[in-house]
């Protein structure tokens, strides 16, 4: 009956209104414990269970690195980095990162994201080449730049996962076309998804690059 103890936990914490993880956690350490269960056997099933169903991406583990970098002037150094360069302009430099995403996405590479990349890096060092060029920005400026930062991530890796035959939306498509009766391969969609990525470059692209005239001639 000690076993039970860890209902107890469940209905006590989500009184309190705790953290959920946590006291799912602490529930399961409280029955192992109950039970019989050496405390080190509980944190090794804890890590098998974790280890054998890995749905959390990696991604969510490097977070909290990137926060502590940001914390140390990760920003900052971008800022300088890019301010260094010659010939950088902020559409230059988020036209090179869309062909970078994109192409990385074809090819089923993980590589990119707002967290990871764009919040930290990418819309500090387009700020920064675009105060290089225009001087000091007004504030609706500068938050377009940030909004066209995350545009670019988003364009490169929508369109471009698409051509990446692993990626679930084949998969999501391929089924939905069948279900309505229209066979399809995933290759075939991967190779039509290609004219469309191109597309979206060459539209995206022209933004950018028109971020430069709008910046040197002044106009919002």
């Amino acid at each position: 009956m000690w076993t039970l103890l860890g209902i107890a936990v469940v209905v006590a914490g989500f009184a309190l209104r705790l953290n959920p993880l946590v006291v799912i956690a602490l529930a399961a350490a409280v029955t192992g414990v109950a039970g019989g269960i050496d405390p080190v056997h509980v944190l090794e099933a804890f890590g098998k269970a974790f280890n054998d169903n890995r749905y959390i991406s990696a991604v969510f583990l490097v977070l909290p690195v990137i926060g502590l970098l940001e914390r140390y002037g990760l920003q900052e150094r971008a800022r300088i980095l890019i301010g260094r360069l010659r010939g950088a302009t902020a559409g230059r430099l988020l036209f090179i990162y869309l062909f970078i995403r994109q192409l990385c996405a074809a090819l089923g590479l993980p590589i990119g994201g707002h967290a990871q990349i764009v919040r930290p890096l990418l819309a500090p060092m387009a700020e920064a080449a675009a105060e290089k060029e225009a001087g000091t920005l007004a504030d609706d400026e500068r938050m377009r730049i940030r909004a066209l930062a995350a545009a670019t991530d988003n364009v490169g890796a929508f369109f471009g996962e698409d051509i990446f035959i692993a990626v679930a939306s084949i998969l999501l498509i391929k089924g939905f076309l069948e279900t309505n009766r229209i066979v399809v391969q995933p290759l075939q969609v991967s190779v039509w998804a290609i004219p469309t990525a191109l597309l979206a470059f060459a539209i995206h692209g022209a933004r950018l690059l028109l971020l430069d005239r709008r910046l040197k001639s002044g106009k919002p």
